[in-house]
């Protein structure tokens, strides 16, 4: 693999584990999957369409100029805030009612609160797709045969800073501790006089946020938003939290990095139609060996919500 293939290979894993994470996360706890995340994600890229829209708007009328940089960050900043509200929404009306229900109850609800983000979206806009505006002027770095834009490195290095940002607030913080308790016992964590539902509120939100930034980096690297941007994306972001590993926050990481690999590497290797068959056959082939996933525990099939 060329270098430049690996920097396309990381810049589609980027993308594919911010909103893994979001996945594995809610699952680690409820051991739900939350079908509606790639849907997030969508909701996610419009808000930060809105936001952009607003901020250069107040800068380009000189009560606030910023510098790119700055209109860049607070976009990005406010696009994350206001997509966790979307996702503690999710949780509170369609999730929070089926705790002692079925699974197969809980899953299916995620694919309607999907078809409902989607539908709203045409309902609301209409179904005309939207261009993103650009934020930071876009620079092509060339050396020999490489070729990378200033777009391209931002995306990779915010990435792998808000996945360590994550670790660290679940590594280091009581909330986190928290989590990590509930992951492992989710019934006897209430009974120690933790929050459950706060906790709960929270992981969903976090999830969120991540697929809030991955919809605001997605859209700067190709600025053209339509309500389903968020299915074909969604699901392969979830296949990349299996094949990682159900419930584990470094199998997500790895295992998007991964699966954005092989996507590169096929797309780069044989005809771009073969693509999605030849990825996917390789990552059915990984998980006949490796059928929890890289990181991934078998579960025990008590029901958690």
């Amino acid at each position: 693999m060329s270098i430049q293939q690996i920097f396309n290979g990381l810049q589609w894993g980027s993308f594919y584990a911010l909103i893994a994470l979001g996945y594995s996360m809610v699952y680690s706890i409820l051991m739900l999957f939350n079908f509606a995340h790639g849907d997030v994600f969508m909701v996610g890229a419009y808000i930060g369409l809105f936001v952009a829209t607003a901020v250069l708007g107040i800068a380009a009328s000189g009560l606030l100029p910023l510098p790119p940089a700055v209109t860049f960050v607070l976009v990005l900043v406010l696009t994350m805030f206001l997509t966790s509200f979307v996702g503690m929404a999710v949780e509170r009306v369609a999730y929070r009612p089926l705790r002692d229900a079925p699974r197969a109850s809980a899953a299916i609800t995620g694919l309607m609160v999907g078809i409902f983000l989607e539908t709203g979206n045409l309902a609301l806009l209409g179904a005309s797709r939207r261009t993103f505006p650009p934020l930071i002027e876009t620079v092509t770095y060339t050396l020999g045969p490489i070729t990378v834009t200033n777009i391209k490195i931002l995306t990779i290095v915010l990435a792998l800073l808000l996945m360590l940002a994550l670790n660290l607030f679940i590594q280091k913080t009581k909330t986190g501790m928290a989590m990590r308790a509930m992951s492992v016992d989710y019934a006897a964590v209430p009974l120690m006089g933790v929050p459950m539902d706060r906790v709960i509120v929270l992981t969903f939100a976090l999830g969120s946020a991540l697929a809030g930034a991955a919809g605001v980096l997605f859209s700067m690297t190709y600025p053209v938003l339509e309500p389903y941007m968020g299915l074909l994306i969604g699901w392969k972001a979830f296949v990349a939290a299996i094949l990682g590993g159900r419930g584990s926050i470094l199998g997500a990481v790895l295992g998007g990095f991964i699966l954005g690999f092989i996507e590169i590497l096929v797309a780069a290797l044989f005809v771009s139609t073969l693509r999605d068959l030849i990825a996917y056959s390789i990552v059915l082939l990984i998980l006949t060996f490796r059928p929890y996933g890289l990181f991934g525990e078998e579960y025990s099939a008590r029901l958690r919500i």
